[in-house]
């Protein structure tokens, strides 16, 4: 069966038009452009674009279909030039009725279902050409909606202390979806965590976890992704492939989480990562305003220890080139015109081709951290963690 490389949570910062879209992320994350950097420099098989819902996307979509750009699939999803599967999606955030909010992911067989689930969005949001809009609904209500459209439905980066499932919603899957908890098929676990933290949580034996990048920028996609084992690269094939009916999640790549920003407890105050000791008080300053860390947030509600299902992937710790001390955007050029896409530099270049073209410091970084070896000062308090050498 064909394996691929997917990322499943890609933003868009502006349409076509340069009319704004996501806020915080970059403009030059158009919709056509994200499509060629998953083409000529990621490598990435099939992408999740989740904000599809804007009208001003919608229109982008329809004019590369009149164009002959995009093709639309029978098991669904659209591909551009029969190079890479793009997945149509919606990040939503929900309102709940604990008072917190999550963010949530909805993808969508083709434009007539996405079409369907953004008229009903606009009824419970005040903007529907921005990204990530709080709705005045439940997750659970997300939930039903995007199945009633035949969608795949994905609680977001689940530990993120802001607006996620574990960190801002609720401690467990029944409390966040009560009358669904068991429908849950697939979390994305976040920067800051990876699955032998998530392990620890006994609810989630049975659900297929997902390395998705976030990405605000072009750079950033692909800087967490999925290996995935499917019948074919359509929306149908996944939705298999992650329901373990047909295919499966191979392999998680990711970064090591003490990279992620949210990973460690942070004082605000005194600006320091600090052990989290429960009082809501820093050991260190004694101040208040603490951003409690994901590995703080499982331990919390986990079950104490790891059992990870036969079947769970490994999860591969994976610095993104961008990552790597003295790879800047100039020597990443200089890789990727060698050597084709980041995933080819990744996964595949041997040391001597590596070291021809970015000499023998470079080159050894690179295959240390293909090799996981690479050591990280952790990150914390939206700070990222760095990798550090020597």
């Amino acid at each position: 069966m064909p394996k691929y490389f997917v990322d499943l949570h890609v933003h868009i910062g502006a349409t076509s038009q340069n009319k704004p879209v996501k806020i915080t992320a970059s403009p030059r994350l158009t919709f056509l452009n994200i499509i060629k950097e998953c083409v000529e420099r990621k490598g990435i098989d099939m992408v999740g674009i989740v904000d599809c819902a804007s009208p001003g996307i919608r229109e982008d979509i329809k004019n590369l279909f009149k164009n002959g750009e995009l093709e639309e699939l029978s098991g669904g999803g659209w591909r551009y030039r029969n190079k890479v599967t793009i997945i149509p999606g919606v990040e939503v955030e929900s309102s709940e009725k604990t008072g917190g909010r999550g963010h949530f992911l909805s993808f969508f067989p083709g434009l007539k279902e996405l079409e369907v689930y953004s008229s009903f969005l606009n009824k419970h949001i005040k903007n529907l050409h921005l990204s990530t809009q709080q709705s005045y609904l439940t997750a659970q209500e997300l939930l039903r909606v995007t199945q009633d459209q035949a969608g795949i439905f994905i609680p977001a980066h689940v530990f993120t202390p802001y607006k996620s499932l574990y960190g801002s919603c609720g401690s467990s899957l029944k409390e966040v979806f009560p009358q669904s908890y068991f429908e849950i098929k697939t979390i994305e676990l976040g920067l800051s965590s990876d699955t032998q933290m998530a392990d620890t949580i006994y609810e989630l034996r049975d659900v297929t976890f997902l390395s998705n990048s976030d990405a605000h920028s072009l750079d950033k996609i692909g800087r967490e992704y999925n290996l995935i084992e499917m019948e074919d690269a359509t929306f149908q094939g996944l939705k298999k492939a992650l329901r373990k009916e047909e295919g499966k999640v191979l392999a998680n790549y990711g970064l090591d989480p003490k990279l992620g920003k949210y990973h460690q407890s942070f004082c605000e105050h005194c600006q320091k990562n600090i052990p989290w000791l429960g009082t809501g008080y820093c050991p260190l300053c004694n101040g208040t305003k603490i951003v409690k860390g994901v590995r703080d947030r499982i331990l919390e509600i986990s079950n104490g220890e790891r059992k990870s299902p036969p079947d769970r992937p490994p999860y591969i710790h994976q610095i993104p080139l961008l990552f790597l001390p003295q790879v800047g955007k100039r020597t990443l050029n200089k890789l990727l015109a060698h050597f084709g896409t980041e995933m080819q530099v990744l996964h595949y270049t041997p040391y001597e081709e590596l070291e021809k073209v970015v000499g023998g410091k470079i080159a050894s970084l690179i295959i240390l951290s293909r090799e996981g070896k690479l050591s990280v000062v952790t990150g914390g308090g939206g700070i990222y963690g760095k990798v550090v050498t020597g």
